[in-house]
């Protein structure tokens, strides 16, 4: 069990680094190859439509073949992509490189998920919390390599760094001894039933608390994506920083978001899960908009560790509170959240790159206040149905009761 829980979180590690090295090197890749933001913003579009993908046919890939074969054929696509982006190619190729990229920590993230989720029936939510704290170590770390590689002038080296731990993944899982866990991690998935039958998990006030948590999540992952993306280039262009330096607050968000996931579970147990999402919203809103506003470095990057902070927890738990809302459709409702956020990390990157050619940093700023407004606003809304439901569900129950 704890070889496998391990693994699992060395392989979130793994995807922690993947995700943000694209990011930690967009002002070195922009002025390598000569492109402006837009470009940057649809190479990170490219790696997040394979995201997408990689989500949402994993569980056609390992219902073929199993969860270890799935997770070495997704790792090893992750190794070759990070391998080619070493080599810079052509920068339209690099396009369908970060598809590629994206496609292995999709589907990683998708799989990994499972196998913890079926493997370990006790200490589930600490089992996953453990998870998401080595994503952000990944995210944390990377940026810090990434400043160390620029200032050295080899900064694709930080591509490496992601293909050589894929790599040592790849042995660690094909060669690893699971002992009880060796059939569940071999067997084949089951196939689905007939068409259109899940939907039925999703009627009346079922399907718009699903519809609200898609938009929810299209939403939260767009804009941790673009923010994590574009900070380095939005602190070069507000406060002059060099790239190393605007790299470094990459590191300080992740820190922030890793001590958070610390205690987010047990703070949201304590105020209830909605109260979570809607407090964190609510604040991650008021500190982006005094970011637009502030001018100087140290309260900048103490802005930046207080959005981490009330970042860190809002995956994870919005996760929880919409599976604890529509129980009985645990095995469907995580897979297209995830999926609508990977559409939203695809998406609003790329928005947020013409914004920055358009307005500047400026504008951009303004733009994630607005996209955490709506979470806001969204959470609000989740929150009101739930009373609302609750409030029938407790008449009906006491009709029946009187009757």
């Amino acid at each position: 069990m704890k070889r496998l829980i391990w693994l699992g979180c060395w392989s979130y590690l793994l995807i922690g680094l993947a995700h943000v090295v694209v990011g930690s090197l967009m002002p070195n890749l922009l002025e390598q190859y000569g492109k402006d933001y837009s470009a940057g913003g649809s190479l990170i579009f490219a790696q997040f439509a394979g995201f997408l993908v990689g989500v949402l046919v994993s569980p056609l890939l390992l219902a073929k073949f199993g969860k270890i074969y799935g997770l070495l054929i997704a790792t090893g696509m992750l190794c070759f992509a990070e391998v080619c982006y070493s080599l810079l190619p052509p920068w339209e190729w690099m396009y369908a490189i970060g598809a590629v990229a994206g496609f292995g920590f999709g589907m990683i993230e998708a799989v990994i998920g499972t196998i913890i989720l079926v493997a370990v029936t006790e200490g589930t939510a600490v089992a996953m919390s453990r998870l998401e704290v080595f994503f952000g170590l990944g995210a944390l770390l990377m940026p810090v390599a990434a400043g160390f590689f620029i200032r050295a002038e080899v900064w694709r080296f930080s591509f490496l760094v992601v293909a050589g731990l894929a790599f040592i993944m790849l042995f660690a899982w094909g060669r690893g001894n699971f002992g009880e866990f060796r059939g569940m991690l071999y067997a084949k998935g089951k196939q689905q039933d007939k068409k259109g039958g899940w939907l039925k998990q999703y009627q009346g006030t079922r399907g718009l608390m699903l519809a609200v948590f898609i938009v929810f999540f299209f939403f939260y992952v767009g804009t941790e994506m673009s923010f994590v993306n574009f900070l380095p280039s939005l602190l070069i262009e507000k406060l002059g920083l060099d790239k190393p330096t605007a790299a470094f607050s990459v590191t300080l968000f992740w820190i922030a978001m890793t001590c958070g996931r610390l205690v987010a579970g047990t703070l949201a147990e304590k105020i209830s899960y909605s109260r979570y999402v809607l407090w964190s919203c609510i604040v991650s809103f008021v500190l982006i908009a005094l970011f637009s506003l502030a001018g100087g470095l140290a309260v900048t990057y103490i802005l930046i560790l207080l959005f981490g902070l009330f970042m860190s927890g809002l995956f994870s738990i919005a996760l929880v509170f919409a599976n604890k809302l529509l129980v009985g459709a645990e095995e469907s409702t995580p897979s297209l959240l995830i999926a609508s956020g990977g559409v939203g990390g695809a998406v609003l990157p790329l928005i947020m790159g013409k914004t920055m050619d358009l307005g500047g940093a400026h504008a951009s700023s303004w733009l994630l206040a607005g996209f955490l407004m709506l979470l806001a606003l969204l959470s609000i809304v989740a929150v009101l149905i739930q009373r609302s439901r609750g409030s029938a569900l407790a008449a009906a129950a006491s009709a029946e009761s009187n009757g």
